[in-house]
């Protein structure tokens, strides 16, 4: 019995050695990092331009942590605004076979853009190395390195003079990009008497002007007037890798029991390109107006308080009158002034 006892005792003992040692590599392979990673960056400026978007802006350079042992680390880089201690920061995986990583002028710029930057100014950014080895351990971060950067706008236009404001390039309608990807949209109303136009990537006449292609549907470099199918509103598709174009018939009115035409017939608005904002003036009864897109009820905008929710109530009119009426779609706002 007694030599049994005395083997628990032994066996017990080698258990907690065991488990002690474990503890205590447990404890070195964390508490034991002897460095946190280092971050470089081939550039503390950088003023960022569209015609370099291909060109290389900056590479950042990395070493890992050491923690002791061989880990298998995920690296991430972090970008914030200065000032804000990281707290919501924009992140970029690296690569797990490279100890490099180099941003061309189009995706440092969008990164740039993502935490919010004005563009056309300096402003003041940190990027640091972010390391994890486990969801278990707290990640381990180097020293931030800082830069100051001048981003661009993303967004880029084409003009389009023509009959219907008198040829002239300075004071055309234009056709946007939001991201610059060669395909520009935009909403523009042609009257009847102002059908032909060309489209430029500059206010002023000269190469590339777009015309007609030799195809229908199609543009291109020099061709001959382009022409909207008849007198309307129409939202032009530009697609400057294809060299198309498409038309689709866009417009929007007011209809209800205060309008001239009740609930039968729109009243319609006018479209101001600049303004990207719809309006008309007319008369009012007491009653009801609701907006919608050609003359139809599947895209229809109603609500309370100046603010347009598809498919909302009816707006209510308490005051017969003349009334000035404006919305947009972008910022789903509305105002109605009696005049």
């Amino acid at each position: 019995m007694k030599k049994l006892f005395t083997k628990f005792m032994v066996l017990g003992s080698l258990a907690l050695l065991v488990l002690a040692a474990c503890k205590k590599d447990g404890e070195l392979a964390v508490a034991e990092i002897k460095s946190n990673g280092e971050l470089s960056a081939t550039a503390t400026a950088l003023t960022l331009t569209k015609p370099n978007a291909d060109k290389n802006a900056i590479t950042f350079n990395f070493t890992e942590p050491d923690y002791g042992y061989n880990a298998a680390v995920t690296r991430v880089l972090q970008f914030a605004l200065a000032g804000t201690n990281f707290a919501a920061p924009r992140e970029y995986i690296l690569s797990k076979d490279s100890t490099k990583k180099t941003f061309k002028v189009i995706d440092i710029n969008a990164v740039m853009l993502s935490l919010g930057l004005p563009t056309g100014v300096n402003s003041d950014v940190q990027v640091r190395l972010k390391s994890t080895i486990s969801n278990n351990i707290a990640p381990v971060f180097s020293a931030p390195v800082a830069l100051r950067v001048n981003p661009y706008p993303l967004i880029s236009f084409i003009y389009v003079p023509g009959a219907y404001q008198g040829w002239n390039p300075a004071t055309a309608d234009s056709l946007i990009s939001a991201t610059s990807n060669g395909i520009y949209e935009g909403i523009i109303n042609f009257p009847s008497n102002g059908l032909g136009f060309k489209m430029l990537t500059k206010k002023s006449w000269g190469p590339p002007e777009y015309g007609t292609g030799s195809a229908a549907g199609s543009i291109a470099i020099g061709g001959g007037d382009l022409s909207a199918p008849a007198a309307g509103s129409y939202r032009l598709i530009a697609d400057l890798n294809a060299n198309t174009l498409a038309f689709e018939r866009f417009t929007y009115g007011i209809i209800g029991s205060a309008t001239p035409g009740g609930w039968t017939t729109d009243t319609d608005m006018t479209y101001n390109n600049g303004t990207r904002t719809w309006s008309v003036t007319l008369p009012l009864t007491v009653g009801a107006i609701k907006f919608r897109k050609n003359d139809d009820w599947g895209t229809n905008y109603g609500g309370a308080n100046g603010e347009l929710v598809s498919g909302g109530g009816d707006i209510n009119i308490a005051t017969a009158g003349n009334y000035r009426i404006s919305f947009s779609t972008v910022t789903n706002t509305y105002t109605i002034t009696r005049l």
